[in-house]
């Protein structure tokens, strides 16, 4: 039993679909309790992968959840339960697990720091956690949670999906850019963590040593006005774009010359995964999960975070060699094909509900 309540198919929720995917192929019956109107539940509703039942999510103190988990686990009697969201899953998600003897695992994916008590009591009511990656358990272990107890299993993409060439007709035509561009992407929530505020400071040397860069900004968020807002203070709105959500990407990363990611922290980055398999190179900060994807001279550069002058220099020294950003391309494609998997990610947490089960037996 998957236990779900994002509303939007992608982040957690698309890694959730891939998951379950994965194991239906794999023989694995699967229920997923998802909140009403959700794209995970249009996703699968009448599909062969899982059953789906909906309920109303209001927050981590809507004790309705807990009775409608409960309700489910007595209809349906699941061998495990995984829950992979927050919003009061993970609360009511553990409680209910208890109270029938079921063993349970959690997902954590990001890697912002608790309180250790916090901690203790949230992921010490599940038989597992499961991280995205390794700084998000070293951040879990230096909170107290125990290394035995925590188990990392990357988030994944479906590769195949990505590395298709550029139609650059088409997307010159659909940013309205010359034929001479040097474009730079960042795909990101706006959000604080993320860390526009540093690409748009850098951005101001870059189009000084580059006439001819311009920045696309994909993605949406309660910050959004405000980086907009800094665009024009700094005179930069002929060259910087606001792009908004787009479900197209595959199609759109091929044409960047690179891709940055200043964020402050950041649990994995599945954006990163999309570049790196879409040969695109990285420009991005060391904190987190990051490093993971992004190997230093290997397929991008890291930077450290809030640092404006070195996150300009690592771009314009990019934008200044065309074979560096091509061999770092190509070797982006090796590291997703190699470490980032939907094959690997289900085995990985797969194996996790056999140990799991494996003991309760025992």
């Amino acid at each position: 039993m998957h236990i779900e309540t994002g509303q939007r198919l992608y982040g957690g929720a698309l890694q959730v679909r891939y998951l379950i995917e994965g194991l239906y192929n794999r023989r694995v019956s699967n229920i997923l309790i998802c909140s009403k109107e959700s794209s995970i539940a249009e996703h699968f509703k009448n599909s062969e992968y899982t059953e789906v039942l909906e309920v109303t999510c209001r927050g981590d103190i809507d004790i309705r959840l807990l009775w409608a988990i409960l309700s489910a686990i007595k209809r349906k009697q699941p061998d495990l339960i995984h829950v992979h969201s927050r919003r009061g899953a993970d609360i009511w998600g553990a409680i209910a697990a208890r109270a029938a003897k079921i063993p349970s695992v959690i997902t954590r994916r990001v890697d912002n720091p608790e309180s250790r008590f916090a901690a203790k009591m949230k992921y010490g009511s599940f038989n597992k956690v499961v991280t995205i990656s390794e700084g998000i358990r070293q951040v879990l272990i230096s909170q107290g949670v125990p290394e035995h107890h925590i188990e990392c299993v990357r988030s994944a993409i479906e590769i195949s999906e990505y590395g298709t060439k550029c139609d650059q007709e088409w997307f010159l035509s659909e940013f309205d850019l010359p034929e001479n561009s040097l474009i730079i992407g960042m795909v990101a929530q706006f959000i604080e963590r993320k860390g526009h505020k540093y690409m748009v400071d850098a951005f101001k040397a870059i189009k000084e040593a580059y006439p001819n860069a311009f920045l696309i900004f994909f993605g949406q968020g309660p910050l959004e006005q405000n980086i907009k807002s800094l665009v024009q203070q700094k005179g930069l709105e002929d060259n910087v774009i606001f792009a908004g959500f787009r479900k197209d990407l595959a199609r759109l990363l091929p044409c960047l010359d690179l891709l940055v990611h200043p964020a402050l922290m950041e649990g994995l980055g599945v954006s990163l995964i999309q570049a790196a398999a879409s040969g695109v190179p990285i420009v991005a900060t060391k904190v987190g999960g990051i490093p993971e994807i992004v190997h230093h001279e290997r397929n991008g550069l890291l930077v450290p975070p809030r640092d404006s002058k070195s996150l300009t220099e690592a771009v314009k020294h990019l934008l200044g060699d065309n074979r560096l950003r091509n061999r770092l391309g190509t070797e982006g494609r090796r590291v997703a094909q190699n470490e980032f998997s939907i094959d690997n990610m289900v085995e990985g947490n797969l194996n996790i509900y056999k140990q799991l089960l494996s003991q309760k037996v025992a």
